[in-house]
C-alpha cells in the first residue's frame, strides 16, 4: 500500500484533507483487520478530525479525534514510516480543546523521518494523488485516469520520456499550472484515443 500512503501523507500535507482521506479509502476497505488497516483507519479518521476542527464543527471533530486515537493507540510511533505518534498526541489534544486549531496548524505527516510534499511523490505515487485532486478540485476525472493508464503503458514500454507521464507529474506538484496542465492532458487524451481507435480492427475480417 506504500503508494496509497505516501499519495495521502503527502496530499495532506498540501492542505486538502478530504482528498488525502480518499487517497487511502480505497486500500483501507481491501484490508484485513491488522496493524495496516488500524494506520489507515486512524489516518482517515485523524484528517476528518482536522477538517471539522478546521470547519468548528467542535463534536465532529473531538468525537473523531477520540476514535482515530482508539485506532492508533497500539501502532509504534513510527509505523510504516509515518510520524504515529505525534499523530496520538495531537489527537489527545485536539479530543480535550478542538479549538487549537484556530491558534496552530495541524502537525504535518512525515514518511520516513521527514515531511513528504506533492513534489516528493514518485510515479505510482503522483497516479494516486493526481486522481484524487482531480476529484477534489473539479477536474475531469476521466481525462486524469486515462492518462495515467496511458503513462503506464509508456513506461512498461521503455518510453520513460512519456508526455503523459511528464503531464500527470505536473498535474500533482504544480497547482499554479494545474489548470493549463489538465487542458493539455485532454488534448493528448483525444488525439491518443483517435489514433488507437484508427489502428483496432485493421486486421479484422471484413
Amino acid at each position: 500500500m506504500d503508494a496509497q500512503l505516501r499519495a495521502g501523507v503527502a496530499v495532506y500535507n498540501a492542505g486538502r484533507y478530504h482528498a488525502a482521506h480518499d487517497a487511502w479509502e480505497e486500500e483501507w476497505l481491501a484490508l484485513d483487520e491488522g496493524d495496516d488497516e488500524r494506520l489507515l483507519h486512524g489516518l482517515i479518521q485523524f484528517t476528518a478530525a482536522v477538517h471539522h476542527a478546521r470547519h468548528r464543527n467542535w463534536s465532529g471533530a473531538t468525537g473523531l479525534a477520540a476514535s482515530a486515537g482508539e485506532y492508533l493507540a497500539d501502532l509504534p510511533a513510527d509505523y510504516r514510516g509515518v510520524n504515529v505518534g505525534r499523530v496520538r498526541e495531537y489527537l489527545a489534544a485536539l479530543e480535550r480543546d478542538p479549538e487549537r486549531i484556530e491558534r496552530a496548524p495541524a502537525p504535518a505527516l512525515t514518511y520516513e523521518g521527514g515531511p513528504l510534499a506533492l513534489a516528493d511523490l514518485d510515479f505510482e505515487s503522483s497516479a494516486v494523488a493526481a486522481e484524487v485532486l482531480a476529484e477534489e478540485l473539479g477536474y475531469d476525472e476521466g481525462v486524469i485516469e486515462r492518462a495515467v493508464e496511458f503513462a503506464r503503458a509508456d513506461l512498461e514500454s521503455g518510453d520513460e520520456g512519456s508526455q503523459f507521464v511528464t503531464f500527470v507529474l505536473d498535474f500533482v506538484r504544480d497547482p499554479d499550472s494545474r489548470p493549463i496542465v489538465a487542458q493539455r492532458l485532454s488534448e493528448h487524451v483525444d488525439r491518443r484515443e483517435h489514433r488507437e481507435s484508427d489502428v483496432d480492427g485493421l486486421f479484422d475480417e471484413r
